[in-house]
């Protein structure tokens, strides 16, 4: 009986079957009683023993490309000691940059542009020293970046996936050997950063970026959706986005502006990026080292301009297909709201991709490690003069230990040295801009005039060469005073004494007297205190840690963003993010006749 129902059903003769089919399907036609099944349980048992015989009838009109295989590590930090070979050669590199203020012009589809309209940017630490001129896009030029983008971008959105990783690789190569005490000098006198810093940042982590996001890649593509039978081929295509990418980077990080051009155009996109003003320099040389990675003209545009012009001509395009942004949120709300107001005008809907800082917390709990929470706090607020989107701005001590805690942190916070980023032993330095400078004092001498704060450290600032913010640490008794709740910035703590008894109240008013939920840390020996504060703050922070300092998420160990006010969390470092920059197509090919209809 269940051979008549292969006869009847079969799109195939039961004599054209290989004589190995033929046993399995005699085999069970044996032992399997009838009486027991439904007809059209035979049926799909059938279909699933004719379909080894199927694979033969045709291949795949589509094909997944073959992708070369590589491993990749994190970029190891040198040590610059003195005399040490990175440490001459970055000096060296520092001497030609002071010595040279840098022309940098618009560059669209590979051609430069100048024009009347230019800006500079000047050492944060040294307002006198300009270290770059550029020209900044006109309307009609920033409407030339589109045209071209997407007229040219063709061969590149078609070339082999295999080119594209290896440009990125060779990128890296560039990035960590012959020009990463370029990367390091420009970041040093542009955005104010000491030689670790820098090193962190324009060396490691950028180099990071590229190399994992090209083995990201590698492995996104290896996925395949799974084929029920050999009758059918699913497949699984990635393609670029329809339009192009607008890429505004902030000044805080190389590293990020490199990543959020680069990431785009790797999966074959066009971008459009518009360099941080107080980037420039090092934006520049990211540029330079791409192209000369073999990344096509036609893949990212160089267009420095004024918000204005950017946002009017670029981000309110109808081909926009996404937003790649880092910076504030006041800026990120303006993006949604012109995209929002465009949509009606739009060819598709465009992908807003955000990560825009933080009011990030440290909770110093009574069973902690003081050594360790002192020592990491003031990493954490005053590492690039706290200039960080994930820079512990909030701080939260128990009152029991308070005291003893106060006495590390103000003993180590004394010994901070702040100065030129040129000098050795300089800990922080200047904040980037005028705007910087007059925010952080604004909330200092606040600080100085009310009768709920007591500044512990600090408070001085000095503007005339350099935007010299002291590392202050400010003392507060209303846990929602602004210090505590609204992002400043730089190099500024504030702290609040919270009663050991009160710890869950604590850990209620960290989750909800911000808006943000960037990073967080925890500082405990208590595990089930530590496991009660992972819950109860499961929200606060898209990068948590635990005894550790709330900043320094390294590239594919911890993939970095945030939610709330603090962005779309897409994780940056992560083999997700790659994947908002594609827009998968499932193909389901069938090799056998469908005839039946009912």
């Amino acid at each position: 009986m269940f051979l008549n129902y292969l006869r009847k059903f079969s799109p195939y003769s039961f004599s054209s079957l290989s004589s190995q089919i033929k046993f399995k399907i005699l085999k069970l036609s044996r032992c399997t009683n009838v009486n027991q099944h439904r007809p059209d349980r035979f049926y799909n048992a059938s279909r699933r023993f004719l379909s080894i015989s199927s694979s033969s009838l045709s291949t795949p009109i589509f094909s997944r490309p073959v992708i070369d295989s590589f491993t990749v590590a994190n970029e190891p930090l040198l040590s610059y000691e003195d005399n040490s070979n990175e440490k001459v050669a970055l000096e060296a590199r520092l001497r030609y940059y002071l010595d040279n203020v840098i022309e940098i012009p618009i560059v669209i589809g590979g051609k430069e542009y100048f024009t009347d309209k230019i800006e500079t940017q000047v050492s944060p630490f040294n307002h006198s020293q300009i270290v770059a001129r550029c020209h900044l896009a006109t309307p009609e030029l920033a409407r030339e970046a589109i045209k071209t983008s997407l007229a040219k971008s063709k061969e590149w959105k078609n070339t082999d996936i295999n080119y594209r990783i290896r440009c990125l690789l060779k990128a890296a190569d560039l990035a960590s050997g012959k020009y990463r005490q370029d990367l390091n000098a420009t970041t040093m006198l542009g955005q104010g950063k000491t030689i670790a810093q820098a090193e962190i940042d324009s060396a490691a982590e950028l180099t990071d970026f590229f190399r994992f996001n090209a083995y990201y890649l590698q492995e996104i593509y290896r996925y395949h959706p799974i084929d029920p039978s050999r009758q059918i081929n699913n497949s699984f295509r990635l393609r670029d986005l329809e339009g192009f990418v607008a890429a505004i980077s902030p000044f805080n990080f190389t590293a990020i502006a490199a990543n959020l051009c680069s990431a785009p155009a790797l999966v074959g996109n066009a971008v459009v990026w518009k360099p941080s003003p107080n980037a420039l320099l090092s934006n520049w040389v990211v540029f330079k080292v791409l192209k000369e990675a073999g990344f096509a003209e036609e893949a990212i545009s160089f267009l420095p301009s004024t918000p204005k012009t950017f946002s009017e001509n670029v981000i309110s395009s109808p081909d926009l297909a996404a937003v790649n942004f880092t910076g504030s949120v006041a800026t990120f709300r303006i993006i949604w709201k012109t995209v929002a107001q465009n949509l009606d005008n739009n060819k598709t809907f465009p992908r807003l991709i955000g990560e825009c800082g933080g009011k990030d917390f440290h909770l110093i709990h009574s069973s902690a490690d003081l050594e360790t929470a002192a020592a990491q706090t003031i990493r954490a607020a005053f590492e690039y003069s706290g200039q960080k989107c994930s820079a512990c701005s909030r701080l939260y001590v128990a009152k029991s230990i308070f005291p003893e805690f106060q006495n590390r942190l103000l003993q180590i916070g004394s010994k901070l040295k702040l100065g030129s980023p040129l000098e050795k032993d300089t800990y922080l330095s200047a904040v980037i801009n005028e705007a910087a400078f007059k925010r952080n004092a604004s909330y200092l001498d606040f600080a100085r005039q009310d009768s709920q704060h007591q500044i512990l450290l600090g408070g001085n600032y000095d503007n005339s060469k350099g935007y010299f913010i002291d590392p202050s640490i400010v003392l507060t008794t209303n846990p929602r005073s602004k210090l505590m709740v609204e992002e400043i910035f730089g190099p500024i703590l504030s702290v609040f004494i919270f009663d050991d008894k009160e710890i869950d109240q604590t850990l209620e008013l960290i989750d909800q007297s911000t808006g943000y939920g960037l990073t967080g840390a925890v500082f405990a020996t208590d595990r089930e205190f530590l496991r009660k504060a992972l819950e109860k703050l499961k929200y606060s922070a898209g990068n948590f840690y635990i005894n550790d300092k709330c900043t320094g998420a390294i590239v594919a160990q911890q993939p970095f963003g945030g939610a709330r006010l603090s962005g779309t969390n897409d994780k940056a470092g992560a083999p997700q993010y790659l994947l908002r920059w594609l827009s998968p197509q499932n193909i389901k090919e069938t090799f056998v006749p469908l005839r039946e209809w009912k």
